[in-house]
C-alpha cells in the first residue's frame, strides 16, 4: 500500500468537510419535518435535541436568541417543522442543523404568517423600546381585559388587591380564544377609549395552543395595543409564550400572576420603607436638638449671659471714660488751634505796610494813577506826588 505525500488529519478533514456543507447553499435554509426525541432545555438558554422519522435521526441545536422567539413550548415526542443551516459539530465529528426557525406541525402555516407579521411590525419600529411607555408607579384605576370566568382573573385580582388594595379594578370581559376573540378584544379596547381615567391596561389570557392563541398574533390587535392612549401589558399564556401582541405591548408579563406584580407597588414594602424614612427624620430632628440643646447650654453658661449687669456697668465706666477723653481732647484742640491762630496774626501783623508805615515811613504815589514811587529816577522836577503816612495823606 502506497501513501499518498499528502494525508489528513482528523481534525483537517472534519473541518473540510465542514467548509464543503457551508458552501452548499441549498443547504442553508432546509427545512426538516420530524419527531423531537432527547430534548434538553440548556441553562445557558440553547435548545438540544433530535429530529428522528422512521429510519434517520439528525442532531439539532437551537441557539438562544432563536429559543426566545418561539411560540411555543418543544416537548419530546412532539412533531415539528423545522428551519436551518447544515454544519458539522467538529469535535463530535457530526453533521448537525443548527436550528434558525421551528414550529409545531400542523401549525406551518400560522408560524409562517406569524414571522410574516413580525418582520412588518418590526421595520415599522412598534417593537423598538425608545416607543414604549412607563407604567405609573401608583394607578388609581386599572383595566382588565380578559375572560371574566377562569384562574385568570383570579390571579390577576388576588394579586393587585394584595399589594395595592386602594386602586380600582375596571373588568371588561373580553373573549380570549376562539373565531370571536380578535373582533372582541378589538371592541375592549374601543371601550376602554371612552373611560378617561384609566391609567393603564392589562390583555390577559392562559396558556394553550397556537391556534389558541392566534387572536394575539393578529395585526388589528397589535395596532389596537399601539394606538392605546394608556400604557398595555399582555400576560399571555406561559413564559415561554410570545405572541405579536407581547412585541409591541409596553410591557410584556411572563404570566398572569407576574403581571399583577409588576402593575400593582407592594403597599406593604412602601408602608415599611415610609416607617424606615420617618425614623431617619426622627433620629435626625433629635441628633438636631440635642446639638441646639447643648449649644444653648453653653452660652446660658457663659459669665456674659449669667451676669448681664456686670458687663452693662463695665460698658458704662468704658462710655464715660471716653465721653471725658473726648471732651478734654476737644478742649485742647481748641487751645491749640487758638495759639497757633495768634502767632499766624502777629506774623501778618509784622509784614503789614501799615505796621512799617507806623514806624515812620511813608509810601510815595505818583499822580494822577497812584503809581508806588520805588526810586527817584521816576520823578521830575514838576510832577505831582503823593504821600500816604499811617495816619493819613499829604500833597
Amino acid at each position: 500500500m502506497s501513501i499518498p505525500p499528502f494525508v489528513f488529519t482528523v481534525r483537517q478533514l472534519t473541518r473540510y468537510i465542514r467548509v464543503l456543507l457551508e458552501r452548499d447553499r441549498g443547504l442553508q435554509a432546509v427545512w426538516v419535518r420530524g419527531e423531537i426525541s432527547d430534548f434538553t432545555r440548556h441553562s445557558s438558554g440553547h435548545l438540544y435535541f433530535t429530529l428522528k422519522d422512521e429510519t434517520s435521526r439528525l442532531r439539532c441545536a437551537m441557539f438562544r436568541n432563536e429559543a426566545e422567539g418561539l411560540v411555543f413550548r418543544p416537548e419530546e415526542g412532539m412533531m415539528v417543522l423545522a428551519c436551518g443551516r447544515i454544519t458539522i459539530y467538529e469535535p463530535m465529528g457530526q453533521y448537525q442543523l443548527v436550528v434558525e426557525e421551528l414550529a409545531a406541525e400542523g401549525a406551518g402555516a400560522l408560524f409562517l404568517a406569524f414571522e410574516a407579521l413580525k418582520k412588518k411590525l418590526a421595520a415599522e419600529g412598534l417593537f423598538d423600546e425608545a416607543r414604549k411607555r412607563p407604567l405609573p408607579h401608583y394607578p388609581n384605576r386599572i383595566a382588565i381585559l380578559t375572560s371574566p370566568d377562569g384562574a385568570v382573573i383570579h390571579d390577576l385580582v388576588t394579586v393587585i388587591r394584595r399589594r395595592w388594595p386602594q386602586t380600582n379594578l375596571l373588568v371588561i370581559p373580553t373573549p380570549v380564544q376562539g373565531a370571536a376573540a380578535a373582533p372582541g378584544i378589538l371592541h375592549s379596547f374601543q371601550l376602554l377609549a371612552d373611560w378617561k381615567e384609566v391609567d393603564l391596561a392589562i390583555l390577559a389570557r392562559g396558556g394553550g395552543s397556537p391556534e389558541e392563541m392566534a387572536a394575539f398574533n393578529s395585526e388589528a390587535v397589535a395596532r389596537a395595543i399601539v394606538k392605546c392612549a394608556v400604557p398595555v401589558v399582555t400576560a399571555i399564556g406561559h413564559e415561554v409564550d410570545f405572541t405579536i401582541a407581547d412585541f409591541v405591548a409596553d410591557l410584556r408579563a411572563p404570566t398572569p400572576s407576574a403581571a399583577g406584580e409588576l402593575v400593582a407597588p407592594d403597599r406593604a414594602q412602601i408602608q415599611s420603607h415610609l416607617s424606615h424614612l420617618n425614623g431617619r427624620m426622627a433620629a435626625g430632628l433629635r441628633r438636631r436638638l440635642e446639638t441646639a440643646g447643648s449649644g444653648l447650654s453653653l452660652l446660658l453658661a457663659r459669665r456674659p449671659l449669667r451676669y448681664p449687669e456686670e458687663i452693662i456697668s463695665l460698658r458704662a465706666q468704658r462710655l464715660d471714660e471716653a465721653a471725658v477723653g473726648l471732651r478734654e481732647g476737644l478742649v485742647g484742640m481748641v487751645q491749640t488751634s487758638l495759639q497757633r491762630l495768634d502767632k499766624a496774626q502777629a506774623r501778618l501783623e509784622a509784614l503789614s505796610p501799615l505796621s512799617v508805615l507806623k514806624r515812620g515811613y511813608a509810601v510815595v504815589r505818583k499822580l494822577p494813577g497812584e503809581k508806588i514811587v520805588r526810586s527817584v529816577k521816576e520823578i521830575a522836577n514838576g510832577d505831582r506826588t503823593r504821600l500816604d503816612f499811617a495816619d493819613g495823606r499829604a500833597l
